[in-house]
């Protein structure tokens, strides 16, 4: 019987029946491989000639067909991490994240496969786990990071897996659309502040790009579900997705807390892909053009899929009402 907590021992395979995790070069990638499979990662067109119907069995498959075709082999273990200049390792250091992303990532690669192993439809499953499993490699990325450049991180306690798989999935779902559309932009702003070698950028790209895709697949697996629902199921969903963007919302209120492997409260912020631009830039940068570079950065990392499929809409919404409001700053004075 599978334990209801999870440390560092977690594997999609054993969670998510059916579900093989996808095997790895052992082998460096070369230049040419590495490029190859950037690019098929960012690009990919569906065979279908005729649009499609949200929820149609068409849909399904065309979804889960790109989710596994722009699949990134890359091996975290191989991932060069560049020796940083001093002031930019205190910089890095500085950064209040790590704790809130290593444990983010920890939790969505459980909450993924909970839900995952719920799901009937085979395609859709296999998926949802290659997700899951994404998730725990980008925690394995970042937890290589930390120990690469001495960034110190509390213990981290073991993750239970959620009495509500679905609710689960939302919450981490939907986090995942706010959070991913700000660290598209921040990610810009810190490439182009120069503050960041471009080796470490260009190292942590796959894992912004390997966002996109899990978005993308978020937002069309929500489409794909709703629609199938009968009248009064549909109605309990709707429900249980308006109680997830108020606790989101009451999330980024205030300070996430958080217990440490020894029971001592953390507190951490939620916020740092809306507030943590000035950490990451080398002049100063006012909201209008954040979320201009948000806006921006968002279109263009979805660009290369296919348009039928759906792309998360509330947070880009939101953000061109709020630009309405929002003077622009006269650099003239």
């Amino acid at each position: 019987m599978m334990s209801a907590l999870i440390g560092d021992d977690f594997d999609a395979e054993r969670l998510v029946d059916g579900f093989r995790a996808p095997v790895l070069p052992r082998e460096r990638p070369t230049v040419e491989e590495l490029a190859d499979a950037d690019r098929r990662m960012r690009v990919w067109q569906s065979a279908e000639t005729e649009l499609w119907k949200t929820g149609s069995e068409t849909h399904k498959r065309e979804t889960c067909r790109m989710f596994l075709a722009t699949f990134n082999p890359y091996r975290p273990s191989v991932l060069d991490w560049p020796k940083l200049e001093p002031q930019v390792l205190a910089r890095i250091v500085a950064l209040p994240v790590w704790d809130i992303a290593v444990q983010t990532e920890g939790k969505a690669r459980l909450r993924m496969a909970a839900y995952a192993r719920t799901v009937a439809d085979p395609q859709m499953r296999a998926a949802l786990a290659l997700n899951a499993w994404e998730e725990s490699r980008h925690r394995e990325v970042l937890s290589r990071m930390v120990a690469a450049y001495g960034i110190p991180l509390v213990s981290e306690a073991p993750y239970a897996l959620p009495r509500d798989a679905e609710w689960a999935y939302l919450v981490t779902g939907y986090s995942e659309c706010v959070d991913s559309f700000f660290a598209f932009g921040l990610f810009e702003v810190a490439r182009r502040s120069g503050l960041f070698p471009p080796e470490l950028i260009e190292t942590f790209e796959p894992v912004i790009q390997e966002e996109t895709r899990h978005i993308l697949l978020f937002a069309n697996w929500v489409a794909w579900h709703r629609a199938r629902l009968s009248w009064w199921r549909r109605i309990g969903f709707e429900l249980k997705v308006v109680r997830v963007w108020s606790f989101l919302a009451w999330e980024r209120i205030g300070l996430a807390r958080s217990l440490d492997a020894d029971g001592n409260e953390h507190r951490q912020d939620n916020n740092f892909t809306v507030s943590g631009a000035q950490s990451v830039a080398a002049t100063d940068i006012d909201l209008r053009e954040l979320l201009e570079i948000c806006l921006r950065e968002n279109d263009r990392r979805f660009s290369g899929y296919d348009s039928r499929l759906l792309r998360p809409t509330t947070m880009p919404a939101i953000v061109r009402i709020a630009l309405r409001f929002l003077p622009r700053r006269n650099r003239g004075k």
